[in-house]
């Protein structure tokens, strides 16, 4: 310790030593948050939760719409190459999603897209002049160059349907673990009568929420049961993301 010198009389006074800096505080990394439908990891967070997320927060052409002054014009029917094939079904958490084997495809805008998989919501994320129906089912396709089109069947309360029951007996024990399905599955059951449509370009609507979707909304619902909608009320009450700005975008529907 050094000592300073004093006039004869006095005591030498000790020098304080300079005060040391305090370590630098860092803030805790917050705690990993799954995105959800509901709490801190509900969609009006999902972009915030990782950066790969940010187009859920910062995008102009997200899904879903309400769909609201759709121009009729003579759009070209969809073609539905639809055939039975193999599937698979999952609980991934979010949703129960099905996975079908190769083959099944649609053609719209001068391109062909493969249907990679299906999935459902409650209720329908989509709005049709401000109303949803009890459930919806995405399906979703890609084409060669990685484009996705996803087809919407709106699903309401009505008669038992035989290809979403296909599925609900198929559903696996446990949530991540994929339920092989023996038999096939006719998909092009699940599609309503009238194929009538609404069209527009839109996103995911899960995270990434990825832009650049081309979205075919069925007009005509297809009837599910009651107690169809009941059992997948049991795992997933409500997962539907809220409705996103239209954004000026244009929408087209068959006349």
């Amino acid at each position: 310790m050094r000592v300073t010198a004093r006039p004869a009389g006095e005591a030498p006074v000790a020098r304080k030593p300079a005060a040391r800096p305090r370590p630098e505080t860092r803030p805790e990394p917050p705690h990993d948050i799954h995105w959800a439908y509901a709490g801190e990891g509900g969609p009006a967070r999902w972009g915030a939760i990782k950066p790969e997320f940010g187009l859920c927060a910062t995008g102009q052409r997200q899904s879903p719409i309400d769909i609201r002054g759709g121009i009729a014009v003579d759009l070209e029917p969809v073609q539905f190459d639809y055939r039975p094939v193999g599937f698979a079904v999952l609980d991934n958490g979010h949703t129960v999603q099905v996975n079908v084997g190769p083959g099944n495809f649609i053609a719209v805008g001068g391109r062909r897209y493969e249907l990679v998989q299906f999935h459902f919501h409650r209720p329908s994320e989509e709005r049709i002049d401000g109303r949803q129906t009890d459930m919806v089912a995405h399906l979703v396709h890609k084409d060669p160059e990685g484009r996705l089109a996803v087809v919407a069947v709106l699903l309401q309360r009505g008669a038992e349907q035989p290809v979403i029951q296909s599925v609900w007996n198929n559903l696996p024990l446990e949530k991540n673990e994929e339920a092989r399905a023996p038999g096939a599955l006719e998909i092009d059951r699940l599609l309503p009568v009238d194929r009538g449509y609404y069209t527009y370009m839109g996103s995911l609507t899960t995270p990434p929420c990825t832009e650049g979707v081309l979205w075919i909304v069925m007009r005509q619902p297809v009837a599910l049961s009651q107690e169809q909608i009941d059992i997948f009320a049991r795992l997933y009450p409500m997962n539907a993301r809220p409705v996103q700005s239209a954004a000026g975008r244009l929408i087209k529907q068959s006349r």
